[in-house]
């Protein structure tokens, strides 16, 4: 199996981050995280934020983007900043209702985005999407993950988040499964139905049979810790999310 490296996603720490995103940026460096997953940018240019990437040694494991900034004249805009910042892979991490309230909308969704996709492949760009639970709910006889992942290209990276997921009563293995190689990034995120602040390890997450999957046959490039609730403050409990995965070996 091959070892995945390890990045945050940066809306686990956001107020931090608004804060002083340079200082959030040395600090997860010094945690052990090899990389970041960016979600906003905090009024900072591609440049600067590149420049402090560099000199902590963090790489860019993707960012979180609203599909309208990968239409029309909002393209080549994206593009160019995300080259500058050195990333690669553009995830759209929810969508408004337009392009989910049917399974008419969900493929018409899976269509935009395959274009998308081509349109960044002369770059050396991905895009893809991030599930929160709606996705896992029933719609016109099929789950709308089902109609988006059967109906888009190899291309289209199936970011799968582990706790979204299950908040919404699926579980990862059989996504992962049914689309090997298309999980190139997940979101490595604790679930508990009785404990709301849970960190990595203290929930119901099946960790161990993801790991596999993901080390076997997802196509997985990056595991991305994500924590949107906090027993501690923010950057505490992603420093003990890291801490648990290397208990775990990872």
């Amino acid at each position: 199996m091959t070892r995945i490296p390890i990045a945050l996603q940066l809306y686990s720490v956001r107020d931090d981050a608004a804060r002083d995103l340079q200082g959030v940026l040395a600090a997860v460096a010094d945690m052990g995280y090899e990389g970041v997953e960016f979600a906003g940018y905090y009024g900072h240019d591609a440049r600067t934020i590149r420049d402090w990437l560099d000199a902590y040694g963090l790489k860019v494991a993707g960012a979180h983007v609203g599909i309208e900034t990968l239409l029309g004249d909002e393209l080549a805009r994206t593009i160019e900043f995300h080259q500058t910042l050195g990333n690669t892979t553009l995830i759209v991490p929810g969508l408004a209702e337009q392009w989910r309230n049917s399974r008419a909308a969900w493929l018409k969704t899976a269509e935009t985005l395959n274009a998308i996709a081509v349109a960044l492949k002369p770059y050396g760009m991905r895009t893809g999407y991030h599930n929160h639970h709606i996705e896992f709910a029933p719609m016109d006889g099929e789950l709308p993950w089902d109609t988006l992942f059967s109906n888009t290209t190899d291309d289209v990276i199936m970011q799968f988040d582990t706790g979204n997921a299950l908040h919404g009563g699926a579980q990862a293995a059989p996504f992962l499964r049914r689309y090997p190689g298309r999980a190139k990034t997940v979101h490595l995120k604790e679930y508990s139905a009785t404990n709301d602040s849970a960190l990595i390890g203290e929930g119901d997450v099946p960790w161990n049979e993801i790991f596999e999957l993901c080390e076997t046959i997802g196509g997985t490039e990056w595991y991305i810790v994500e924590q949107e609730s906090y027993a501690y403050p923010p950057l505490e409990c992603v420093r003990r999310c890291l801490q648990a995965l290397k208990a775990m070996g990872k």
